[in-house]
This record gives C-alpha cells, sequence and structure tokens, in this order.
C-alpha cells in the first residue's frame, strides 16, 4: 500500500479502527499495516444532501492518513511509538454524520475563511464595515456557524501520496465579502511528514487565515490527559486576551510565564498557576508569536513529545503565529473512533496561523486578501520517536 490513495467508499473488504496500546489495549504491528484501520461502510454518509466520502493515504513505513471531503478534515492518523507498533495520534469519529455537530464542529477540519476569533463578528475595509455571524459569545470563531467546516469540499486531484481538496465559500455567507475560492492539499511522505498546504483567491477584498484543527494525543486517541506530553514553542511572545479571548493587541514577553514554553516542560505544569490569562481560557488558548527560528524553509513552531508513546511531533510553518489549545471545553459530549469520549483535557491542538482579530488589530501582520492575489501557506507535521 505505498504511496496509495483510496476512496475506501468504493472498499469491500474492510477492517475496523484500532488505536495504539495506550489507547485500546490491541497492538498493531508493521506487517498488519497493510489492513484498513477505518470501517468505511460505518464512515460514508449524506449530509445536507451530499455525499461524505472517507480517503486513505499511506506510505512505506505503515503510516496512514484518513481524510474526508466533509470539512476537508484529517480524520485519523496512525504513526509508528517507540516500540513500532502504529498510534492513532489524532481524535475523530467513525460516521462521517459525527462531524454535522454544532456542539463539537471543529474536530480535524480546515476552519475559514478566518480561522481563530474576530471581535464582536466586525471587521472594516475600505471604510466599508463587515458583520459576521457572531457563534463564539460576542465573538465570531472559525468562520461562524457554518464556515468551511461543514462545508461539502470536493476532492480536486490527487495523486500517490497526496489529495488536493476544493471549496468556493459563496460572496457573502456567514458575512465575509468575495467568493473565495480555497484549495487544501495533504501530502504524506515516506520520512512521516505530513504536509497541508492552502491556496486562495477572491474576486472582492476579503480576509483569509486558513489552518488545520486537528485534535492530538501523542499516546493515542482516548489515551487519557495530555497534561504529562512535553512542550516546547518556539516563541519569546504570545498575544495577551481580554475575558472574552481576543487579544488585547499587545505582544507579551512569555519569559517568567506560566506561558514560557522555550523549553520542554510539561504541558500541565504552569496549567493552574493563579494567572489572569490562564482563567481567561480556562487553560491554553492562546496565540503564541513565533520567534522565525529557520529550518530550511520552514519556521519551527512547536516540538511534543508523548510521555507514554515516545512518539514525538515537530511542526513547521510559513505562519507568524501557532495557536495553543490545551482541551479545556472538551467535556465527554461525542464518542470517539475507538469508542472512548472526549473526556477533559484529553487532547491538545496546535493551529498555525495568522494572529487572532488580525482585521482589528493593524499592529498585527496583515490577512487582507485583495482580488489578483493568491494566498498561499503551509506547515508540516514531522513525526518520529524518543
Amino acid at each position: 500500500m505505498r504511496g496509495k490513495l483510496t476512496l475506501l467508499g468504493l472498499s469491500a473488504m474492510l477492517a475496523f479502527c484500532v488505536s495504539c496500546q495506550q489507547s485500546t489495549g490491541s497492538k498493531t504491528s508493521k506487517a498488519d499495516s497493510l489492513s484498513a484501520f477505518m470501517d468505511t461502510v460505518q464512515f460514508s454518509g449524506t449530509i445536507d444532501q451530499k455525499q461524505a466520502y472517507l480517503y486513505e493515504l499511506s506510505n512505506k513505513n505503515g503510516v496512514q492518513a484518513y481524510f474526508t471531503n466533509f470539512g476537508a478534515r484529517l480524520v485519523g492518523l496512525w504513526v509508528p511509538d517507540n516500540k513500532g507498533e502504529l498510534c492513532d495520534v489524532v481524535l475523530g469519529f467513525s460516521k462521517a454524520a459525527d462531524y454535522n455537530n454544532p456542539k463539537e464542529p471543529f474536530f480535524g477540519t480546515i476552519v475559514g475563511p478566518f480561522g481563530n476569533r474576530i471581535a464582536k463578528g466586525k471587521f472594516k475595509l475600505d471604510d466599508k464595515t463587515y458583520t459576521l455571524a457572531v457563534n463564539n459569545g460576542p465573538n465570531t470563531l472559525h468562520g461562524g456557524f457554518k464556515g468551511v467546516h461543514f462545508a461539502n469540499w470536493t476532492l480536486k486531484s490527487s495523486d500517490k501520496s497526496s489529495l488536493t481538496f476544493a471549496y468556493t465559500l459563496p460572496d457573502g455567507y456567514e458575512g465575509f465579502p468575495g467568493n473565495i475560492q480555497m484549495e487544501v492539499t495533504y501530502t504524506l511522505n515516506d520520512n512521516n511528514e505530513l504536509m497541508i498546504a492552502y491556496r486562495a483567491t477572491s474576486d472582492k477584498k476579503t480576509v483569509i487565515n486558513l489552518t488545520n484543527h486537528a485534535y492530538f494525543n501523542l499516546n493515542g486517541e482516548g489515551s487519557g490527559t495530555i497534561l504529562d506530553h512535553q512542550l516546547q514553542l518556539f516563541a519569546n511572545e504570545y498575544t495577551p486576551v481580554d475575558s472574552t479571548l481576543i487579544p488585547t493587541g499587545q505582544l507579551a514577553p512569555v519569559k517568567g510565564t506560566a506561558f514560557d514554553f522555550t523549553s520542554l516542560k510539561p504541558i500541565g505544569k504552569d496549567i493552574n498557576v493563579n494567572d489572569q490569562q490562564l482563567s481567561f481560557g480556562k487553560g491554553y488558548d492562546h496565540n503564541f508569536v513565533l520567534s522565525k527560528e529557520k529550518d530550511s524553509e520552514w519556521y519551527k513552531a512547536a516540538h511534543v513529545i508523548g510521555d507514554k508513546s515516545g512518539i514525538v511531533m515537530d511542526i513547521l510553518t510559513a505562519e507568524p503565529g501557532i495557536q495553543f489549545y490545551s482541551g479545556n471545553f472538551m467535556n465527554e459530549q461525542v464518542q470517539l473512533k475507538n469508542g472512548k469520549k472526549d473526556s477533559f483535557r484529553t487532547a491538545f491542538c496546535l493551529e498555525p496561523q495568522h494572529f487572532p482579530d488580525a482585521p482589528n488589530q493593524p499592529n498585527f501582520p496583515t490577512t487582507v486578501l485583495s482580488p489578483g492575489q493568491v494566498y498561499q501557506t503551509k506547515s508540516l507535521y514531522r513525526f518520529s520517536v524518543k
């Protein structure tokens, strides 16, 4: 199955979802990696009168990544742990219909046209004020109630190692101007690297900030707390927020604070200290300003180690920031692929991005996209073991 892309919805012989030892008690060796990890008959379905399919990429090492066109989502990702067993490090659901859930809409999805928050659901371009759908307290979050996370994307192209989803957001949808043509390409290589590349154009001046909202647990989906994961963020500053999680506009140093991840430390080490910023987010839910430390063509963003599995995830990006969310609002509302619940702080999100509320913050890197311009960015998720 090396370098193979499969439309699993057409497959007749299917296996059930498994995860690594810490998640389910079952082990999967490299020799077993040719069998499918997900039941496509169970997964596939119709959402808003359109078909949701399941797609797979795999490499020579047995790594398997699953995607669906509903929200252009990453559904599951099996990578080797330090025992050579394959472990599903991305939380997701075994049925497409479970993603059509307004209470928990962001698992594994592409968020946009503007990922993260826009204050009070308003921004101005060329002296015109645009009013957006408000879906997160007084603010707009991840494009509104029906952002691209609830869109049925089209599989535009595919080859042995990648697939591209495309979607056009209609002018005025959820208040955003312009017919915004978007493409997202997932590429899996034999170095156990998953790259996500984004491209967009618009026929009107608009704002855009696309990212992926995968929930990670490097010990395996449903394996318990992520507070003992070791995390390093390549950021000397972060953007403090108000009580509604909108940036104040300041860039604050992390040194000497609970937000200092400049060297490896457990996610949970400082999460319960008496800090107003942590109380606003009920933990970490903040944008970190990347220090632009280069790794070839990329900026280093994050380095994470699963404390039980030894799985290492490095995130490299072209983006100026990364949002770190420590799973503070997870509360067992949904059932995951392996039958476990999404319990409190059993996953984290690391979202490479431009800064939240950038359309209203002139000192932040711009997110304006004009007609004739092409928005392009990419991020890379590299997996290894310790």
